[in-house]
C-alpha cells in the first residue's frame, strides 16, 4: 500500500543510510569479454584509436607488476597482446581492490525500488559517495584532458570497467522491503540456490557468473568472437543513447523486471537460499548476454568519441 508514513519512513532511510558495497560486476571473466568486444569493434572502425590506447595502456603505473608477464606470452601474436592488454585493463579496478587505486562506491548506483511502498524511482537513491555516474563523467574528462599519460591510463581503466559494471543490472538498484529495510545491497543479501542441490548464493553472484567463469585470454576472446555474431548492432536501438545515465535507467529497469520479476522472486536466508524459479535461468541469460554485448559496443563508442574530440 502507498500511505503517507510509508513514503516518509523511506524518503528518511534515503537520506539517512550510507554504505559501501564491496560486489564484482560483472565478474573478472566478463569484463575481459567486454573489453574484447570493444577492442574487435574499434580494430574494425577506428584502429588508430586502438593504438593509440594501447600507447596509453603501456603507461600504466602498474603494467610491469600486472600485466607485462601476460603479454610476453610467445604464443600470442601482436594483434593478440593489443586485445588481451584491452580485456585486463577492464578487469583492472577488481584486481586492485583494497589498494591505492581503489574506489569501491564508484562500481554502482543504487537507484530506490521499494516495490512493497510503490517506489521505483531513479531521481533518489540511497546514499553511498561517488557513484557510478560521477566516477564515469570524471574519468572521461581525466582522459580527455592532458594530464600524463600514467593518470589517463588509470583513468581509461575504469571507462573500461564501469562501462561494464553499469550494464549489470544489479549494480544500478537497492531493493528496499520488509525482509531488506535498509536495502539488499544489489542483491548481495538476497540468497538463493539455483537449484535444490545446489549451494546457496547471492543474487548478485549469480548474475556475475552466470555468462563466463574462465578468465583465460582464449575463453573471454572467443565468447566476445560469438557474443558479436549473436547480437548485432542492429538489433539494439538503445545504441543510440550515449550517456551514462541512461545506461543505468535501463539497468534499473531490467532489474526491476527480470533480476527481481516485479518483485514475485523469493529471498532465502544465509542457511537456506530460496529455489530460482526452473525458467529464471533460460529467461535471463539472453538478457544478461545483450547487456554484456551492449556494453562492449558502449565502450568502443565511447573511446572513439573520447579520442576523436
Amino acid at each position: 500500500m502507498n500511505h503517507p508514513a510509508a513514503r516518509v519512513c523511506i524518503t528518511c532511510l534515503l537520506f539517512s543510510i550510507a554504505f559501501s558495497t564491496p560486489v564484482l560486476a560483472w565478474n573478472r571473466a566478463t569484463h575481459m569479454v567486454t573489453g574484447a568486444i570493444a577492442y574487435q569493434e574499434m580494430k574494425a572502425s577506428s584502429p588508430a584509436t586502438v593504438a593509440r590506447i594501447v600507447v596509453l595502456l603501456r603507461q600504466h603505473p602498474e603494467y610491469k607488476q600486472r600485466w607485462a608477464s601476460k603479454l610476453n606470452d610467445a604464443s600470442l601474436s601482436e594483434d593478440d597482446r593489443d586485445q588481451y592488454l584491452f580485456m585486463l585493463a577492464a578487469r583492472w579496478p577488481d584486481d586492485i581492490r583494497g589498494n591505492v587505486y581503489d574506489h569501491p562506491t564508484w562500481h554502482y548506483i543504487n537507484y530506490v525500488y521499494a516495490p512493497q511502498q510503490g517506489i521505483a524511482r531513479t531521481d533518489t537513491m540511497l546514499a553511498t559517495g561517488e557513484n557510478i555516474l560521477e566516477a564515469f563523467e570524471q574519468n572521461k574528462q581525466i582522459v580527455r584532458s592532458n594530464v600524463p599519460d600514467s593518470t589517463k591510463a588509470i583513468a581509461l581503466c575504469w571507462l573500461f570497467h564501469l562501462s561494464g559494471d553499469v550494464h549489470q543490472p544489479l549494480h544500478a538498484t537497492a531493493l528496499i522491503d520488509n525482509q531488506f529495510p535498509a536495502g539488499d545491497r544489489g542483491g548481495n543479501l538476497f540468497k538463493i540456490k539455483v537449484m535444490m542441490s545446489s549451494q546457496t548464493i547471492n543474487l548478485h553472484s549469480f548474475w556475475d557468473g552466470m555468462l563466463l567463469g574462465d578468465d583465460d585470454f582464449q575463453a573471454a576472446r572467443n565468447l566476445a568472437v560469438l557474443a558479436r555474431q549473436t547480437v548485432r548492432r542492429e538489433q539494439l536501438p538503445q545504441l543510440g543513447k550515449t550517456d551514462i545515465g541512461s545506461w543505468s535507467k535501463e539497468s534499473f529497469q531490467l532489474a526491476q523486471d527480470n533480476a527481481y520479476r516485479s518483485n514475485t522472486l523469493a529471498a532465502g536466508t544465509d542457511q537456506e537460499g530460496a529455489i530460482l524459479p526452473p525458467d529464471y535461468v533460460a529467461t535471463v541469460k539472453p538478457i544478461a548476454q545483450r547487456q554484456m554485448v551492449l556494453a562492449g559496443y558502449r565502450l568502443a563508442d565511447e573511446l572513439t568519441a573520447d579520442f576523436t574530440n
